[in-house]
């Protein structure tokens, strides 16, 4: 048997994060003196440390001398939980586009705007050229509709009066009047019939919290002719959405 190989540590790397994690313990800072001997580094190290990790935005000095993180690291957090929504979704994601052969998104309502937060396709299910973003598209797409009819009827008429209805294709529906008749959904679905682009169709199911509040939504994207199977195939898709559900009721 070969012998096994210890990792490369970087030293100075280590003692960055382990004096990161002392300011992190003071949540009324800490001057240098105290953070370098509870972290156990010489103080002038601390010193340097301290320099690098301010000018980097990871630290910051109050004027009474105390030292308490920076605001990149409350960015660093921010970053941390998308990647942890993603970490629980995405394998139902993929599980979705495996079992219909179709590109699977999920979006939610964040500060009053409808983003896409993820994507699982592949060659043999690739995704929808997006050549407008969902946010300004919301009226043309399954997964804009969907949330659109969770909403109740004035944030509905707000989003709409804040998001020009533009003619994407000639099966787009411009008309504030008949876009909102639209949003009653088929079977619990909505759709969208190559009104983003042609030759794509699409399907939506909300994705709501344990009490029915609008979390989001997930949808599909497949050829139109194959919206019929996809119809069929409602049960799964409302099961996946509860899966998505459970995973967002579990990220902290």
């Amino acid at each position: 048997m070969g012998e096994v190989r210890k990792p490369t540590l970087i030293a100075s790397v280590q003692r960055a994060l382990r004096l990161m994690e002392t300011v992190a313990s003071h949540p009324n800072g800490a001057p240098a003196k105290q953070l370098a001997r509870e972290a156990k580094l010489p103080l002038a190290t601390t010193y340097h440390l301290l320099r690098t990790l301010a000018h980097e935005g990871y630290a910051t000095r109050l004027p009474d001398g105390v030292w308490v993180l920076g605001e990149r690291v409350e960015t660093l957090h921010g970053q941390s939980r998308t990647q942890q929504l993603l970490a629980r979704i995405r394998p139902t994601l993929v599980a979705l586009r495996d079992e219909l052969n179709v590109a699977a998104y999920f979006g939610m309502q964040v500060d009053d705007e409808i983003r896409l937060i993820d994507i699982a396709d592949g060659p043999r299910a690739p995704r929808v050229d997006l050549w407008i973003g969902f946010e300004d598209a919301a009226h043309a797409t399954a997964m804009g509709k969907c949330v659109l009819s969770q909403l109740d009827e004035d944030r509905r008429r707000d989003y709409l009066s804040r998001h020009p209805l533009h003619d994407l294709t000639p099966h787009t529906i411009t008309e504030p009047a008949r876009l909102l008749r639209s949003l009653e959904p088929e079977d619990g679905l909505l759709f969208d019939r190559e009104e983003y682009a042609l030759g794509t169709g699409c399907a939506a199911v909300p994705v709501t919290d344990a009490t029915g509040t609008v979390r989001g939504a997930l949808a599909i994207s497949c050829r139109p002719g194959r919206l019929p199977r996809i119809e069929r195939s409602a049960d799964l898709l409302r099961a996946t959405a509860d899966r998505i559900q459970r995973s967002l009721t579990l990220t902290p």
